[in-house]
């Protein structure tokens, strides 16, 4: 296994890469790190070359100090690794980024999966959410910040935090801590393509991935790539909510082999 930074001029990224093949990227969720890929990056190195890297401001990636975009970050990996059409495997915030780049750079993507997705422009409706992001702003501590991020993107609107499997919140929990804890001043604004104006224009063969226990804002968005962007099939996993790939690791893996492959 490599463990290795790509420099980006006024930073770096973090990534970790295995085995050899066709090769497959994972960008993590938003406060998280590329440790939410465990699972995945575990089981599908054994056949494919696996690539998972942390994103701007998370991990052991440094944080922006002047205008950039994510989905250009990731054209400089993919060029410092010498990556040619991946299947990109994102969750959230890693799905926003992979769709502003399958937009901005359509030759470049062998395959989209989308998991939980986000895409850049998407406006957040769903009153438990704004709820906790209304808490959030007036949180005294980390720890009230990262209590709220898991309310929100760990349990989700439609169960309590005792209803979720203890390994998956406390995983999820250590990975938030990591990024709340290196936040020094207000981050710059990376800048994005609005990507829910555009979803026609998405034309890589693409699976999007819910859980059924997600928040409504998740679910529209799903159903928007599945209603207007050509090529794509949408999972939706039970007693999962928006870690998708933690909370049911074999059939997200079993979802993911079959559509590489396929």
């Amino acid at each position: 296994m490599t463990v290795g930074t790509v420099a980006l001029g006024d930073g770096e990224l973090a990534y970790e890469e295995r085995g050899s093949g066709r090769p497959v990227v994972f960008l993590h969720a938003g406060a998280m790190t590329r440790a939410m890929w465990d699972p995945q990056f575990a089981r599908f190195a054994e056949d494919f070359r696996v690539i998972r890297y942390d994103g701007r401001g998370h991990g052991g990636s440094t944080s922006a100090e002047s205008a950039f975009s994510h989905h250009e970050d990731t054209a400089k990996l993919l060029d410092a690794l010498d990556v040619e059409q991946p299947v990109l495997v994102g969750c959230s915030f890693g799905s926003r980024v992979f769709a502003d780049f399958a937009l901005a750079h359509p030759d470049r993507v062998g395959a989209l999966v989308l998991s939980s997705p986000g895409l850049s422009g998407m406006q957040f409706r769903d009153p438990y959410i704004l709820g906790l992001e209304r808490e959030m702003a007036s949180a005294t501590s980390r720890e009230q910040v990262v209590e709220c991020l898991l309310r929100s993107w760990v349990d989700g609107p439609h169960r309590s935090a005792d209803e979720v499997d203890p390994a998956v919140r406390e995983a999820c929990r250590s990975m938030v801590r990591e990024t709340i804890a290196r936040e020094r001043s207000a981050p710059v604004t990376a800048e994005e393509l609005r990507a829910v104006d555009r979803v026609a224009e998405i034309r890589a063969r693409t699976l999007v991935i819910t859980g059924e226990l997600d928040s409504s804002d998740i679910v529209r968005t799903a159903e928007l790539l599945d209603r207007e962007a050509p090529g794509t099939r949408w999972i939706r996993v039970p007693d999962a909510g928006h870690p998708v790939n933690l909370e049911q690791p074999e059939q997200f893996g079993d979802l993911l082999d079959e559509f590489l492959r396929g």
